[in-house]
């Protein structure tokens, strides 16, 4: 393991002794932090480079994955845990999203995370509502942004504002919520932050289902059912990969869909994996994927090579 954060350089007085705590294994535990003072005071302390997991906790194997990879590419490595109500629509699943966060800090223990900070809807937004946004612009309004109105500017409004807060160089975002990822990215070169912006590919369970946190919504046979969408995928990287084009590409996801009549299809979007825009045939794609099992929406994603059209 890389350098831990040196405990002995911080005034502990307002911040969670507990993280001198050692686990089972030995290792020592995350610096949990909630203020923005209090992260400043962790951030000062540690070496850089540092990287930044921004995460709405209910931590599974596809953050580990991130948690490790930031852990493998930079000295220190900040984790963040915030259930952002920006980013929920009035209909979306705000009040019963998971909350886990003793879970949450065990996964950053086992997996070198020096500091966790875990603001509350007040450290966030002391103001309230913030009067000043970021504007997610024409990338935001179509595509996700078109099932889910203003889900992509309040995003960006938290991502901002965690990414001036742990001024981490590097941070990592999975490319399970790929248009997300496109937009951070954007948003950083737009307004010239200085940070980089890494995306680590989907963490699969062995039956082939995208790991998310609304996962443990479905219940048995909703379980078995989602498992069509990575069906559906597959199915159209290897009709691409028979030189099919963007129709059959796309038909060959309903078809494999609609052997799942309890999956309600919302979004099959074909696009260029870098602009999001029409699809390029000398260019790598995306096929972006969104249904309901009951009212659980999960997406899913894969890349394609060139298409034939």
């Amino acid at each position: 393991m890389t350098d831990m954060l040196d405990l002995r350089t911080l005034d502990l007085t307002a911040l969670d002794r507990t993280a001198l705590d050692r686990t089972a294994l030995g290792r020592t535990r995350p610096l949990l932090v909630h203020t923005r003072a209090e992260l400043a005071a962790a951030r000062a302390a540690l070496p850089g480079p540092v990287g930044v997991v921004p995460t709405m906790g209910a931590l599974h194997k596809g953050h580990a994955t991130l948690l490790r990879t930031a852990r493998s590419d930079n000295r220190s490595v900040i984790a963040t845990v915030f259930v952002n109500p920006l980013q929920f629509g009035p209909t979306e699943d705000l009040d019963r999203y998971p909350r886990t966060l003793d879970a949450d800090l065990e996964v950053c223990a086992a997996e070198g995370v020096d500091v966790v900070f875990a603001p509350t809807a007040a450290d966030m937004y002391p103001g309230g509502q913030p009067l000043v946004r970021v504007d997610a612009g024409p990338l935001g309004e179509r595509l996700e942004g078109e099932s889910r109105p203003g889900h992509f500017a309040g995003m960006l409004i938290v991502v901002n504002k965690l990414l001036n807060l742990t001024r981490a160089d590097r941070a990592y975002f999975g490319e399970k919520d790929f248009q997300q990822l496109v937009l951070i990215r954007q948003m950083v070169d737009d307004l010239d932050l200085p940070v980089e912006i890494l995306g680590v590919p989907i963490v699969r369970d062995a039956d082939g289902l995208a790991l998310s946190s609304r996962n443990r919504y479905l219940d048995a046979a909703q379980r078995v059912a989602a498992l069509a969408v990575p069906r559906s995928l597959a199915a159209a990287r290897a009709a691409a990969e028979r030189g099919a084009g963007s129709d059959e590409v796309r038909g060959t996801v309903l078809d494999v869909l609609a052997h799942e009549p309890s999956l309600q299809l919302d979004r099959l979007d074909l696009v260029d994996a870098a602009t999001l825009g029409p699809v390029d045939p000398l260019r790598p794609a995306r096929l972006l994927v969104a249904v309901f099992a009951g009212s659980t929406r999960l997406i899913d994603n894969i890349s394609l090579s060139q298409l034939e059209d």
